[in-house]
């Protein structure tokens, strides 16, 4: 008989260090999507191509120096592989750092419950956040970037993955790659105007589908 372990059966509910207090209502939990967070983060598809550039850029130069075709085609068969062993290795982490990942969207705050090795649990009340962004992928999950008030500093590797790219001056956190993310953004900017009514259902399909930018809530 296999017994199933979970290692954070220690949180009284899932993805909070506690429960919550009396008054204050959970309106949506969400995690990554692992393949996008392999695409958008870890750039997994982006190492392949470069380690296909390399070995195109290398078979061109021994082919131009007179080298035969086989010569030229040399590099590809050691670059190649390596390229598809890195992206797999990188899309390792991006699955293992959805598993472990989980955003919760609160009537009064937004908890990231993150970390593969060491979790983490980053909890920013509204009065924290000057408001978020929104940036959809063409299958309508996204990234929603949080702008937090100048006295709350988070360290971006900390936060890394769950971090706006390239923001290491006054880092973002972010909801990176949640599917539906155009209906959770308007979720999120209806809690922080302190008008959410109901949770987010998770059958809710998205409504838009191009990658785009626009605000939430300022």
């Amino acid at each position: 008989m296999t017994e199933h372990h979970d290692d954070f059966d220690f949180e009284p509910v899932r993805g909070l260090p506690q429960l919550l207090p009396k008054g204050e209502r959970m309106l949506w939990q969400g995690a990554p999507r692992w393949q996008d967070l392999a695409v958008h983060a870890f750039h997994a598809r982006k190492v392949i191509w470069y380690f296909a550039a390399l070995a195109a850029v290398q078979g061109t130069f021994r082919f131009a120096e007179g080298e035969g075709l086989v010569a030229a085609l040399a590099p590809a068969q050691w670059l190649l592989p390596m390229g598809f062993i890195a992206a797999a290795l990188l899309t390792g982490l991006a699955y293992l750092s959805a598993r472990t990942t989980v955003y919760t969207v609160t009537s009064k705050r937004l908890v990231m419950r993150i970390g593969m090795a060491l979790p983490v649990t980053i909890n920013l009340p509204f009065s924290q956040i000057d408001g978020a962004s929104l940036r959809l992928f063409g299958n309508g999950s996204g990234d929603i970037p949080l702008r937090v008030t100048r006295k709350e500093r988070l360290a971006y590797l900390l936060l890394w993955p769950h971090a706006r790219p390239l923001q290491f001056a006054h880092p973002e956190p972010s909801l990176r790659c949640i599917p539906n993310a155009d209906k959770v953004a308007g979720l999120l900017s209806a809690a922080l105007a302190g008008t959410a009514a109901a949770p987010l259902s998770e059958a809710d399909s998205p409504s838009a589908t191009s990658a785009t930018a626009q605000p939430v809530a300022a």
